[in-house]
């Protein structure tokens, strides 16, 4: 019963490491980049929900609450790629990196400033409310982050598969050139990835902090979401799910049965292992580039 228990639990905080890493993909599908700054948009995201949804704040309805706060990240999302991002387009992939690293740094500062860095709780209908199956407790948050991870998966991977906007972001990723030739406008395209981005992020913010606290450090966990994305192939969104949910199952399973800190360690442990065997991921997506 003990191994359900845990299985269950670390699937559902495997779905939110999935839904941080599908913000990773995102941006990397449409330009070839990563954005390190993916979890403090998650943690802004879960802010911006408190502030609409708390009663001692704003007090709108939960779900007012949580598509508004998605809206507002997809237009800092936006705004980040516009003012921020596109100063350095057609640079090195490592100016990126560093940009995306200090923009970490000045979210959790935004995030500090305005909110506090006391924990806070997001008032939503999902606390305390749980289900019984077959002597397993599962709380209402676990069911509901599992469904809307597998939903916002399968949405994304039909955007990329058929959407116009999702096929020129591919096209952009493949060769940049090429793409402003045929008239995609590719610049507008990563802004709009980044929107997209944005709001994915808020969704995984807003089913993190219905498990629990947030601070503005809870953004670290972009540093697992990271390698749930490396693990599955970062061009892959089946695979950052998946990726997300081998690290959520096998963290509980590795603090209860193994000795130390290995827990904590073994999603790089992981990615380690994945790096030296299959450098691509393990659904990894082998193509050539189009040029």
């Amino acid at each position: 019963m003990e191994v359900l228990q845990l299985l269950v639990g670390g699937i559902a905080s495997g779905c939110i490491y999935g839904l941080v890493a599908l913000g990773f993909v995102l941006i990397y599908k449409a330009s070839e980049g990563v954005n390190f700054a993916q979890g403090d948009m998650m943690m802004l995201g879960a802010f911006i929900a408190l502030g609409f949804a708390n009663t001692d704040q704003m007090g709108l309805p939960f779900g007012l609450a949580v598509l508004l706060a998605m809206a507002t990240m997809f237009v800092i999302g936006y705004g980040i790629e516009r003012t921020v991002v596109r100063q350095i387009f057609g640079q090195p992939q490592f100016a990126l990196v560093i940009l995306t690293i200090a923009l970490g740094f000045v979210l959790r500062f935004v995030a500090g400033s305005i909110w506090g860095y006391t924990p806070l709780v997001l008032e939503t209908p999902l606390a305390g409310r749980n289900l019984q199956f077959a002597g397993i407790v599962v709380s209402l948050s676990d069911i509901v982050t599992i469904i809307a991870t597998l939903a916002l998966t399968l949405l994304l991977w039909l955007f990329f598969a058929f959407s116009r906007l999702g096929l020129a972001a591919k096209a952009s990723s493949q060769n940049q050139m090429a793409a402003y030739i045929v008239g995609i406008p590719v610049k507008r395209v990563h802004s709009l990835i980044w929107g997209l981005s944005g709001a994915v992020a808020t969704v995984a913010g807003v089913l993190y902090a219905s498990k629990g606290t947030i601070d503005p450090n809870i953004g670290l966990l972009g540093i697992k979401a990271f390698a749930a994305a490396v693990i599955g192939g970062m061009g892959s969104l089946p695979g950052a799910l998946m990726g997300g949910i081998l690290i959520g199952v096998v963290e509980p399973f590795a603090s209860r049965y193994l000795p130390g800190e290995i827990g904590l360690m073994s999603p790089y442990i992981i990615m380690l292992f994945v790096l030296t065997t299959r450098p691509g991921g393990l659904f990894s997506q082998v193509r050539m580039k189009k040029v």
